[in-house]
């Protein structure tokens, strides 16, 4: 009747929803914080049902693997439970249960029927547009080629220069990328079709890349990496080549993955993300209870003033 994948983990890395500072607390503490139970798909900031369920009983399946959860953290004397990117409903029910809601937000960009860029450039602020099409001609000013590879495309050489992309881009960025090279010939071999690598070649050889993944009606954005630096680069081939690829293709959004304020500016607009937690040690769950109350209400009003601050036209009938 339901089921709710769950995994043990020894660390926090590949979930999006950053609860590092709760296990340093805990540890200073005396505690041991990990492992931890993690209800999630992993490596994936991605919206969509975590206790899943079918039929006219499904919320009280719910409930009772919401249940579960605790029992099993509890009976293995773990220090948590974690269930990340569920829907709202999902973490409404769960908070009922005494789970604690955490906010956050990502950004995305959603389709209203373009039908080319410029269509998409043209529901944009006069300034904004201008700044778009200068980033955009920046981009490629030095000599650079973007290419869209799927399927077939993706050869071994492919994910070859993809995978030195994201080691040099994510060693500087995060410290350890955690993703194995194995990792991007399992994925090509197993989903090839669906996944659009943006590839940018200069003179020759593959500079810059950005993996996203195919959904029903979205397109994903993923991990991107260059061995090359130019102006404007990694919003090319993060932001607008995902954008135009939508449009052409008719999804109906774009997720870029967490975190990211500089993406409002290029179409993509705040949208609230959802996790509850079941912390079994009483005095970490009060202590992490009051920041979550804190930083919900600092989600919130953030959201508000980004939304203010969307680049799109205020009256879509003003003259140029």
């Amino acid at each position: 009747m339901g089921a709710a994948p769950a995994y043990l983990k020894s660390h926090s890395q590949g979930e999006y929803v950053f609860d590092q500072g709760w296990a340093e607390a805990y540890e200073r503490a005396g505690g041991q914080y990990y492992p931890k139970l993690q209800v999630a798909v992993p490596f994936t900031p991605v919206t969509g049902p975590r206790l899943l369920a079918v039929g006219p009983h499904a919320p009280a399946v719910r409930a009772a693997l919401g249940t579960a959860l605790v029992e099993v953290t509890d009976r293995a004397g773990l220090s948590s439970a974690h269930v990340t990117f569920a829907p709202e409903n999902e973490t409404r029910e769960l908070t009922a249960q005494g789970y604690l809601l955490r906010t956050d937000q990502q950004f995305h960009w959603e389709n209203a029927h373009y039908g080319t860029f410029d269509d998409f450039l043209g529901a944009l602020s006069s300034r904004k547009r201008k700044a778009i099409r200068r980033e955009r001609k920046e981009a490629l000013a030095a000599g650079i080629e973007v290419v869209w590879l799927t399927g077939r495309d993706l050869t071994e050489s492919v994910w070859d220069s993809f995978f030195a992309f994201y080691m040099e881009t994510g060693s500087r960025k995060w410290g350890r990328p955690y993703l194995t090279r194995e990792f991007f010939s399992l994925i090509g071999a197993s989903m090839g079709e669906r996944i659009l690598l943006v590839m940018a070649k200069r003179a020759g050889r593959w500079i810059a890349g950005a993996i996203n993944f195919i959904g029903t009606d979205a397109l994903y954005g993923r991990n991107w990496g260059a061995i090359e630096h130019h102006p404007f680069l990694h919003f090319e081939l993060c932001y607008y080549q995902a954008i135009d690829y939508a449009i052409r293709q008719g999804l109906k959004r774009v997720e870029a993955g967490a975190q990211g304020e500089h993406k409002l500016a290029r179409g993509y607009l705040p949208v609230t993300t959802y996790s509850a937690h079941y912390l079994a040690n009483p005095a970490l769950r009060k202590a992490v209870a009051d920041y979550l109350k804190r930083e919900r209400a600092y989600v919130d009003a953030a959201g508000a003033e980004l939304a203010a601050a969307a680049p799109f036209r205020k009256d879509l009938a003003e003259t140029e």
